[in-house]
């Protein structure tokens, strides 16, 4: 707070709306949970809007719709081409489950989040309640073809309740040629769209063995391959997965990860995370997002709204509810 916001804070007596256009490392600080010692948090004192460019202030945006909605969860990581689940996860140790374990975080196979599928039944029950429609995608039919078959008639909302991933370059990691050779491919590609993605159904199999298997795709959405697919008709994407905001960052020219693949898709609005979030607490999250939402208010009121409920809840506990960033 003392190192970026305290020396513009005299400039902003009486303002309630901020916008700003963070740069480098800035993507990685979540704005929202800063504040002074013993003081009020920046979203307790303002509406921060995070934008990709501010010359975005100047274009007028419609206030995204329900008329077409998919939701994503409860995927089946470990189904194969014949619909039957495979044995990836027998030979694990147990040390790598239990680290993974309630996080939609980085481990050695995917487990299944059951809170994803609480999450979406629980937005379900407020799409119903407020007579607008939603698809549902779950288990098997959570397939990466599915979702690529979006690329130029996608939806107006698309809310992903999955694993995500990203890993730094490889580069800055000291690892043995024959280290390298041994591990997932993901994690050492050159090109950091390749290093960050979605985890869909059946990926266990290309995850560990290299296997795709549903044959045309292996279940891992990459960041280049959202990046080649039209979503312009999509206003808001949500990302209720682990570290979807991060990427390699290039100085003034953003963060190559998640969110420059959705933007370069075309599209509006990303809700995304900067770290990983606990299963509990991001279905928590993303169910006081919709109800606020659907109750009326629009989409930025209502994410400020829900990061306010979950601040409240969780006091001294940023870690629950700041990693998530609504992002124009």
């Amino acid at each position: 707070y003392d190192l970026i916001w305290k020396s513009i804070e005299p400039y902003l007596d009486g303002i309630r709306t901020v916008y700003f256009s963070p740069a480098g490392l800035l993507n990685q600080v979540p704005f929202a949970a800063m504040g002074p010692e013993n003081g009020q948090l920046l979203s307790s004192e303002y509406n921060l809007v995070q934008l990709s460019n501010t010359y975005l202030i100047t274009q007028k945006k419609n206030e995204p719709g329900f008329d077409r909605t998919v939701f994503i969860g409860g995927v089946d990581y470990d189904i194969d081409k014949h619909g039957r689940e495979n044995d990836t996860n027998v030979n694990l140790d147990l040390n790598s489950i239990n680290k993974s374990k309630g996080t939609r975080s980085i481990g050695e196979s995917w487990s299944y989040l059951p809170g994803t599928l609480e999450e979406i039944n629980a937005i379900e029950a407020l799409f119903d309640k407020s007579r607008h429609d939603m698809t549902k995608w779950t288990g098997q039919e959570a397939s990466e073809a599915r979702f690529k078959a979006f690329s130029g008639n996608s939806p107006k909302l698309i809310h992903l309740a999955t694993h995500g991933f990203f890993f730094e370059n490889p580069e800055k990691r000291q690892m043995m040629t024959e280290d390298i050779l041994n591990e997932n491919k993901f994690k050492y590609a050159e090109d950091p769209l390749l290093r960050s993605g979605l985890i869909l159904a059946g990926a266990n199999q290309a995850w560990q063995h290299g296997i795709n298997p549903f044959e045309e795709e292996d279940g891992v959405l990459t960041a280049m391959e959202i990046a080649n697919m039209d979503l312009s008709n999509t206003d808001l994407v949500v990302l209720s997965a682990c570290e979807t905001g991060l990427g390699d960052i290039d100085g003034s020219e953003g963060v190559y990860g998640l969110q420059r693949a959705f933007k370069m898709a075309g599209v509006d609005l990303i809700i995304m995370s900067l770290w990983q979030v606990p299963d509990k607490e991001t279905a928590e999250f993303m169910t006081l997002f919709y109800e606020n939402w659907l109750g009326g208010q629009e989409v930025r009121t209502a994410f400020n709204e829900t990061q306010k409920s979950m601040q409240q809840r969780y006091k001294d506990e940023p870690l629950k509810w700041a990693a998530f960033v609504l992002f124009e």
